[in-house]
């Protein structure tokens, strides 16, 4: 396995979006109370004194929706400042970037991967659950502003569903021909919503592939980032496509990460429910960060075995207790 170095953190478990694969249509979530979210503090305390000293340096930042979190510049500017902090991203649907793209990246924010299934104003309302006045502009223009921003590699989050934006693929990949835009195509993955498009199932990126090498032509790029994607470009492009295959191509051999959720808990699978670690009551209640960072080390000695483990099912009784908007993805 690799190097586990890269901690996903969710800020918050609430979001302005309801996207149908990440809440699922009619599923009754109990948002977290503020008071049962990590303090700026607490999680400060936690990366300096739990996750750096076991070998964590890499951190995303991702919700819910992290730019509905209180603070969210000065959290990035206080992880940005860490010496030990060689990478520091974020995860948003950026209908709030616009505004706050500048910000973010005088803070310290490097990269952003942006949510964007579609390019209709239509078919994109459909999938993030809006009702009303379109969103779609709003998040154009963050994504936009981002770019002016500066923030490099800027990647662009595609889950292909069948029936929905399956039709879209060539468009979507199209935007890494004329700009340094990074398009990654995620297959759907059915946690907390096992029955979601289960009439259609998921989309495999090498179909996907496929399309794209009729219509271009498609070379292996060779980049290896901080994650998962199998990483092409279209000959002459400015950018580049991933491919993130969790259900097609099993990729837990090349794993690097872990997910510490708004409320404390880490995981070190998204698969898998397995080994998770409750850091915040352990921390209010006392727990000293030496006898953390060793709970820690253990759990990493561990996460070979649980990453393979209920490798199809997802956890060991097949059943996931959080969606993916509580996970933080």
């Amino acid at each position: 396995m690799n190097q586990v170095n890269y901690l996903r953190i969710s800020l918050i478990d609430r979001c302005n979006f309801r996207c149908q694969y990440c809440m699922p249509e009619g599923a009754e979530l109990e948002y977290l109370h503020r008071q049962q979210l990590l303090t700026d503090d607490e999680l400060l305390t936690l990366i300096r004194e739990v996750f750096i000293p076991v070998g964590f340096n890499c951190f995303r930042l991702t919700g819910g929706e992290p730019l509905l979190r209180s603070g969210i510049v000065e959290i990035v500017r206080s992880i940005a400042s860490l010496p030990q902090t060689q990478d520091l991203s974020i995860t948003t649907n950026a209908f709030l970037l616009a505004g706050m793209a500048e910000d973010l990246y005088k803070a310290g924010l490097r990269r952003v991967n942006i949510s964007l299934d579609s390019l209709h104003e239509a078919t994109f309302d459909r999938i993030v659950g809006n009702v009303g006045r379109s969103r779609w502009q709003q998040v154009w223009n963050g994504i936009l502003a981002a770019d002016r921003a500066g923030f490099t590699p800027l990647k662009l989050n595609v889950v292909v569903i069948p029936g929905v934006n399956d039709t879209e693929v060539l468009d979507l990949a199209a935007l890494s021909i004329d700009k340094q835009w990074h398009v990654r195509f995620i297959e759907f993955m059915p946690i907390g919503n096992d029955e979601l498009f289960s009439d259609r199932g998921w989309i495999s990126s090498e179909s996907i592939r496929q399309q794209i090498r009729e219509k271009w032509g498609l070379t292996e790029a060779h980049v290896k980032g901080n994650g998962p994607a199998d990483v092409f470009t279209i000959p002459g492009a400015k950018g580049t496509l991933g491919f993130i295959s969790q259900m097609s191509e099993c990729f837990c051999d090349r794993c690097n990460r872990m997910r510490l959720s708004a409320d404390g808990w880490l995981r070190p699978c998204l698969l898998n429910e397995t080994g998770q670690l409750d850091l915040k009551t352990a921390l209010r209640d006392g727990v000293s960060t030496a006898q953390l960072r060793s709970q820690v080390r253990d759990l990493l000695a561990l996460k070979p075995e649980i990453n393979y483990k209920g490798r199809e099912s997802g956890s060991e009784t097949g059943v996931y207790h959080r969606t993916m908007s509580q996970i933080g993805g």
